[in-house]
């Protein structure tokens, strides 16, 4: 009996490129070989249980929707039955209102009524937009919770499809970028709601903590089968096909290649989702940190080739060049891949203020400074503080200054590389030049800073005190003295450029710090003290001079201007360097009280030091305050000797009353005094530099304006017209001593000359006047002299009848 058309024995096989790849898996797994098809018909009622009981759960689904729908029908109901009945109140207020009426108490009443009726209106919307919120809100995380479920069931079957696993995070990662903007619009819209918002949260941050671990671990899956890490022996390019092991992140092809990429978008994602969402969780707080994180995606490819590389790093901790060079070859192999590969996929993702190489290049320092910290420091921290030999403790601290230098030189190296991307580190935050900096070790151990910096100040003192005991160095020219320019001019030893360079090489070392606070601290704690040690040498020096012949001699007086010369042109150059950008943009940044959580301890000691008048402003005014100390002895030593040799030109009183018809001449105590001054002058103007003597001789003009004034014309001496026009001869030629450095050199001595002006003043002029007072004073060019100083000079003044 022929077989009717409708038996399914009858029906053909469908061709197997019609079938989809899970039936084809399904087959070939079940029915593999003819004795499976003895178990055909048991596999047939197994597959029909199965269906008939997926067709009772989609039956249960439907029941379940159909119910919430009826519910949701009944309460849009119920809120349009709400809504007619606030129209239907309204129609009925608009007629009473347009009935008139005199009485004030009916119309106050019925302002009432509108002002509940539309608290009330109100309310009801309100009410309205928080359960669409709601239940928007619900419906969305019900299906993040789906697709998170799916993805865990789809994980613990034996052969996944990664196919279906990007499709259902895909659709997990829409429904939560659709609930954070949802979110975002009730903040900003509905403040009060903070509850709802939180609720959310909550059930997000369960879904996401499923759904990042098993993208994060899914997507290492998929590096380990592109071949990644590849051998550190064949990081030597990042050029397709110019290496026998070539860069897997060039090699993938194909549905690999695919599967990465879109990996690569769905963790892109997933943190562009978390920026986002601690973004609206941090409103209102410094969140700047926060929110800037590490590339997800980066981090993935620097793990496995840092573990990799620290099987390397162990074998040379005592040969750490070796680390260096191999962490900065690594980075610089695979650095041009990050900008041709994974740039792209992170500009699709949508990103923002991400560069894959700078990310690439930071995680390897990070890498690298989180092995410094745990394995190398340590290590010579130990040695540093063992009780040993004086050789072993130097040689501990070689070393230690050799480790740094190394890291100074690998900073400068992968912020080349960085440059390429066009960031300009110099002028960026202190969190841009952390992350392109091995230093940022100090940041969280300040104790280490203050360790370097004391090992650095020692061996910069070692090396400066050999300098200056050296001779050749306390001269102007001289046998391996390098002169700074000016430096000739300002007749400045070559010591001065000898310290400053010193100086210098401390400060270069401390501009690679990536923190303001750490520079301050350790310019402080190892650049300050090398000022101090010159400081003291200068003091030193100048105090033995003074000691052997209380600078009597000529000789003293020389060591003592080059001393005063030496700290003169260093403040100078001090002052110059201080205003460089590096200082300025230091204090700037301690002044304004910025940094960072890591720098919160090391500010104690520096910052507040830092202030708006420079790193080195202490110093800056010890060296002022030494130089004008040792200027005034200068002058003082001097105007002694000077005072010594007028003793008998003071004494002798009787000079002054001379009669005008006697023979005017020069006193000759006074002459050999300016003879022994121009001297003085003449030995300290070649051994001072310009700015400096220019300050001496107008305080020994001070001095000398003082000593004459009050030592012969307020001394009580009669002046005749023969003793002034003697004073007036003898004071021409000090002013004529002083008249080499000034036009008008009796302008620094004004009481004297103001006294002599007094004393020339007319017979007759003097007699009618019979008050002094500032108008008269400043009617005959009087200024400098008070009304009582004036009244004395008159009536010494003696004239001829």
């Amino acid at each position: 009996m022929a077989r009717s058309k409708d038996d399914p024995g009858t029906r053909p096989l469908p061709p197997p490129a019609s079938l989809s790849s899970d039936a084809l898996y399904f087959l070939n797994s079940k029915l593999s070989s003819r004795e499976d098809l003895d178990g055909a018909p048991a596999l047939l009622s197994e597959i029909q249980i199965q269906s008939d009981a997926i067709d009772r759960t989609l039956s249960q689904l439907n029941n379940e929707l159909q119910s919430h729908l009826n519910r949701h029908s009944s309460y849009s109901n119920r809120v349009g039955s709400l809504f007619s009945n606030v129209h239907a109140q309204l129609d009925d207020l608009r007629r009473s209102s347009a009935q008139p009426s005199s009485d004030g108490e009916l119309r106050r009443g019925m302002g009432e009524e509108l002002q509940a009726l539309a608290k009330e209106v109100a309310r009801v919307e309100t009410v309205r937009n928080y359960a669409e919120t709601a239940l928007k809100l619900d419906t969305l995380v019900g299906d993040i919770e789906d697709a998170v479920s799916s993805t865990m069931n789809r994980t613990l079957r034996r052969h996944p499809s990664m196919k279906d696993l990007e499709y259902m995070r895909a659709g997990a990662l829409r429904a939560l970028k659709l609930t954070e903007d949802v979110l975002s619009s009730v903040i900003k819209t509905h403040p009060q709601w903070i509850r709802l918002v939180s609720a959310v949260d909550h059930r997000i941050d369960r879904g996401l903590a499923i759904l990042r671990p098993q993208a994060i671990a899914d997507h290492r899956a998929l590096l380990a089968s592109l071949g990644w890490p590849p051998p550190l022996s064949s990081s030597n390019t990042n050029v397709k096909g110019s290496s026998n092991v070539q860069n897997p992140l060039f090699t993938m092809q194909g549905d690999l290649k695919l599967q990465y990429c879109e990996s690569f978008l769905a963790l892109c994602g997933l943190q562009e989702l978390q920026r986002k969402r601690k973004s609206r969780q941090l409103e209102g707080h410094n969140k700047d940190v926060a929110l800037h994180q590490p590339l997800w995606v980066i981090e993935e490819l620097v793990n496995p080739l840092s573990i990799a590389t620290q099987r390397h790093f162990s074998k040379w901790i005592e040969k750490p060049e070796y680390i260096f060079a191999l962490a900065y070859k690594i980075t610089r192999d695979y650095v041009d891949s990050m900008d041709d590969l994974l740039q792209p996929l992170v500009d699709e993702a949508m990103l923002s203020g991400y560069s894959c190489r700078e990310e690439w290049i930071s995680a390897m320092v990070f890498a690298l400074s989180t092995y410094l910290a745990k394995e190398i420091f340590p290590l010579y921290i130990s040695k540093l503080e063992e009780e040993s030999e004086t050789t072993i403790q130097a040689q501990a601290r070689v070393s230690w200054l050799h480790l740094v230098d190394l890291m100074i030189a690998f900073d400068k190296q992968v912020q080349s590389l960085a440059a390429h991307s066009g960031m300009l580190l110099s002028l960026q935050e202190e969190d841009n030049m952390q992350k392109m900096s091995s230093l940022v070790v100090f940041c969280d151990r300040p104790d280490w800073l203050d360790l370097w910096a004391k090992i650095e100040l020692n061996d910069t003192l070692d090396k400066l005190n050999t300098e200056l005991e050296d001779n050749r160095y306390w001269i102007n020219e001289g046998e391996n003295v390098t002169l700074l320019p000016g430096q000739e001019e300002s007749k400045s030893p070559g010591i001065a450029s000898a310290v400053f360079r010193r100086l210098s090489s401390v400060i270069d070392r401390c501009r690679s710090l990536p923190s303001f606070s750490l520079r301050s601290r350790f310019l402080k704690s190892a650049g300050a003290p090398i000022i101090h040690k010159y400081l003291d040498c200068l003091r030193q020096r100048c105090q033995e001079a003074e000691g052997l012949t209380a600078l009597t001699d000529d000789t003293a007086l020389i060591k003592v201007a080059k001393s005063v010369n030496a700290g003169s042109f260093f403040q100078s150059v001090l002052d110059e360097f201080c205003e460089d950008v590096f200082f300025l943009e230091m204090e700037t940044k301690q002044s304004g009280g910025i940094g960072t959580a890591g720098d919160s301890d090391a500010t104690s000691k520096g910052s507040s030091e830092a202030t708006e008048k420079g790193i080195f402003h202490e110093e800056i005014k010890k060296l002022e305050e030494f130089k004008t100390e040792w200027i005034e002895k200068l002058s003082t030593v001097v105007l002694r000797g000077f005072d010594a040799l007028c003793r008998e030109y003071i004494k002798n009183k009787k000079q002054w009353q001379e009669k005008s018809d006697e023979t005017l001449m020069l006193s000759r105590s006074f002459i050999e005094a300016l003879d022994y001054l121009q001297g003085k002058l003449s030995l300290l103007e070649e051994g001072l530099n310009k700015m400096d003597f220019t300050r001496l001789w107008r305080s020994l003009a001070a001095g000398i304006d003082r000593l004459i004034f009050y030592s012969i014309l307020m001394g009580n001496v009669k002046f005749h017209d023969g003793g002034v026009q003697r004073l007036s001869n003898d004071l021409t030629v000090l002013f004529g001593v002083f008249g080499s450095w000034c036009l008008r050199p009796q302008g620094f001595f004004p009481k004297t000359s103001n006294g002599l002006k007094l004393l020339k003043t007319a017979k007759k002029e003097l007699k009618t006047t019979l008050m002094v007072d500032e108008r008269w004073l400043r009617d005959n060019g009087i200024m400098q002299l008070t009304s009582g100083e004036v009244e004395k000079i008159m009536k010494n003044r003696v004239f001829n009848s």
